[in-house]
């Protein structure tokens, strides 16, 4: 059996942790923590497909299959990246009300070790964090968050055709990354 690793970033948000869920689990909107994209789903609930689109809607590059979604406090899902054949992991986020805020805490588990996919996680996880902080705190960008989004715009039409929209209807998703494909070993 291959080895997984698991990555674990965390941040204090300065917010309700009613808000921090309600930015976090929305599909009406681009989620500029998710790199500006668009989490789709027929449903957050447990079994339900989800994926991650574009701005445009043209790509996905993202699918998965909800595995647990308790509000306001934890919502996990498998998680695979369509333009890489890696096995999908399992993403976990964690809300926790504590004084001045909510810890917030994205965790990251099953990710097959030595693959782009643990590339992509690792340096993910803490703009993910840090851009939903800003979002939620400030409902402002750093910049950063600004010029990553600004480059996913201007190098979509660079996108894999793999990933292309689709190919990855939500009908199909849970089929492609169901939680009996996630491997769960550690290190």
């Amino acid at each position: 059996m291959s080895k997984t690793k698991k990555a674990v970033f965390k941040v204090l948000i300065e917010a309700p942790i009613e808000d921090v869920w309600r930015e976090l689990t929305r599909t009406d909107a681009l989620l500029p923590f998710f790199f500006n994209s668009r989490m789709e789903t027929p449903g957050l609930e447990v079994g339900a497909p989800m994926r991650m689109q574009s701005a445009s809607g043209k790509y996905t590059g993202v699918i998965g299959e909800i595995l647990e979604y308790t509000p306001p406090t934890r919502y996990s899902h498998t998680f695979r990246f369509t333009n890489l054949d890696d096995s999908p992991c399992r993403v976990t986020y964690e809300l926790k009300e504590v004084a001045g805020g909510v810890e917030f805490k994205l965790i990251a588990d099953g990710i097959p070790a030595g693959t782009k996919t643990e590339k992509y996680m690792t340096q993910g996880g803490d703009y993910i964090v840090k851009t939903l902080k800003a979002v939620v705190e400030e409902r402002s960008l750093p910049f950063q968050s600004r010029f990553i989004i600004l480059m996913c715009k201007l190098t979509e039409r660079f996108t894999p055709a793999k990933c292309r929209s689709e190919l990855w209807p939500l009908g199909n998703v849970s089929s492609t990354a169901s939680k009996d494909h996630v491997v769960l070993d550690e290190e």
